[in-house]
């Protein structure tokens, strides 16, 4: 869908998964890993502990 706010950009991984998806509003990457029934979703962070954020395209 063209409206939908998050993107997945990297996904590995069927039982045990992590991918990785973009806020296309604020460019923010986050981190979704699950394993069995169990899951969590933080924000990306780089070697100096601030978010990546990928540059998104103005519409």
């Amino acid at each position: 869908m063209a409206n939908e706010r998050f993107v997945k950009t990297y996904s590995q991984g069927v039982a045990n998964v992590t991918e990785i998806w973009v806020d296309k509003v604020t460019g923010v990457n986050y981190v979704f890993h699950m394993n069995g029934y169990a899951g969590g979703l933080t924000p990306l962070l780089d070697k100096d502990g601030k978010p990546v954020v990928t540059l998104v395209e103005a519409k």
